[in-house]
């Protein structure tokens, strides 16, 4: 075979690695868009309100809890059970190559977890807080496995337009899902079933589709097998490897700090907003749905946009200036008057256009600082970044409004983490940063 030839079959192969790697965001980003941001969250709390006391505080494990904040302090517990995971898995990852069958475990007990919420009803709030953790948890140990394959399926230059297109897949299925599930809950009637078993069959629906679809990336990408076989049991060891490594690389460690603030803000506006739609503004689960069907449709165009800006300004200008438009639209929303569904519409819209794009051009500038064979390893680290204090902004926004009872107090707190990742963000100097981790420093970044 030809140079030339063996050139054009290692590129078509790479590109079928990176087309099966996209369509896990198709897979999990349906539990994502359905179960966390629009259906769970309002059925859990109004299921955990019918076991409440006189008061309105459920009691788990003997903590008085009210029952409007149940759903936000699973969302803390979850992130909390992601991070003892991450590292064992990020490490045993590296260490074997085996990054499939990983990947595998992770998204079907995720997957199991959300199909066994088709059985939430009643006042069973304990079962379906436990299995909102175990799906949370096992989505987001995924995406360590997940995102590791991106320097090894993309070159430096091809990266964020990789990861652009990643996140549109994610985001054309949870448009796709929500079509169906506003069909099934707004005609509920004429199918046949009650408001509440239409919520449940689109929960479950999402883990179904969810295990459905990682058969493709199962079959399209490769393990790249490592001479090092170290069992699983090292990881906490290898974490404190890549800390102690990450010392050495004080820019990494700033990106993710500043990484890690603004994407609280990301994530919680994410898991609340329902919460928030429903129990402030006094919208409809419809309107509720709609919004997030349009949110999930503009950001197929905001992700693929952002990325096409990120190639005329940079990754990290482009970043920027979505966290100055999240600040803007956030803050807006506490103003938003309530049975006002117009004006959600608009916020939603503000939401699409940034979401997507801030999100995977993160993953793609981070991608950049990894070192060369410690791709897990680093995003175990990341993903901690990603969700690993993602719990401090459900638990401010859960505390908030358990001391004021007010849902706008709570969403206004969430400005704090974009106005501080952005000071953070923007004293980091990414070609610097790129350079000191052994990369090629791409012409536009």
């Amino acid at each position: 075979m030809s140079t030339t030839d063996t050139v054009r079959t290692a590129t078509t192969d790479l590109r079928r690695e990176q087309r099966g790697w996209y369509f896990y965001d198709w897979a999990c980003s349906v539990y994502s868009t359905s179960v966390l941001t629009v259906f769970l969250g309002p059925y859990l709390t109004s299921v955990a309100k019918s076991a409440a006391d006189a008061d309105g505080f459920v009691h788990p494990l003997g903590v008085p809890v009210r029952a409007g904040s149940f759903f936000a302090y699973c969302v803390s517990a979850s992130v909390i059970v992601s991070i003892v995971v991450m590292p064992l898995v990020g490490a045993a990852a590296d260490r074997t190559g085996r990054k499939k069958p990983l990947l595998a475990a992770c998204a079907y007990l995720g997957a199991t977890a959300t199909t066994g919420l088709f059985f939430l009803s009643g006042d069973r709030y304990l079962l379906g807080g436990l299995l909102l953790i175990v799906a949370n948890s096992s989505v987001a140990v995924s995406m360590v496995v997940y995102n590791s394959y991106l320097p090894q399926i993309a070159p430096p230059e091809d990266r964020d337009r990789v990861s652009s297109r990643g996140w549109a897949f994610g985001y054309a299925a949870g448009s796709s899902m929500l079509i169906v599930n506003l069909v099934l809950f707004t005609a509920h009637d004429s199918f046949g079933v009650s408001e509440s078993m239409a919520v449940r069959i689109c929960l479950a629906s999402a883990g179904l589709w969810w295990a459905a679809f990682t058969l493709v990336p199962l079959k399209r990408l490769h393990d790249r097998r490592t001479a090092s076989a170290a069992p699983a049991v090292h990881g906490w060891r290898q974490l404190a490897s890549t800390v102690r490594d990450m010392r050495g690389k004080p820019l990494t460690l700033a990106f993710l700090l500043a990484y890690l603030i603004y994407n609280d803000g990301i994530q919680t506006v994410i898991s609340q907003a329902s919460v928030y739609g429903s129990e402030e503004l006094g919208l409809s689960q419809s309107t509720l749905i709609t919004a997030v069907l349009m949110v999930q449709v503009l950001a197929v165009a905001g992700a693929l946009g952002m990325g096409r800006l990120a190639r005329t300004y940079g990754a990290k200008r482009t970043v920027l200036g979505s966290l100055v438009a999240w600040t803007v639209t956030l803050a807006a929303g506490y103003f938003l008057p309530a049975g006002a569904p117009v004006w959600f519409f608009v916020l939603a819209a503000g939401i699409g256009l940034v979401l997507g794009g801030s999100q995977a051009l993160s993953r793609s500038l981070f991608s950049h600082l990894v070192p060369p064979g410690k791709e897990a390893e680093y995003f175990s680290a990341y993903e901690m970044s990603d969700r690993g204090m993602s719990w401090l902004g459900p638990l401010l926004f859960g505390i908030t409004y358990q001391l004021t009872g007010s849902y706008r107090d709570a969403i206004i707190s969430l400005v704090a983490f974009f106005v501080i990742g952005f000071a953070l963000l923007a004293r980091v100097p990414v070609r610097r940063a790129i350079h000191d981790a052994g990369n090629p420093v791409p012409e536009m970044i």
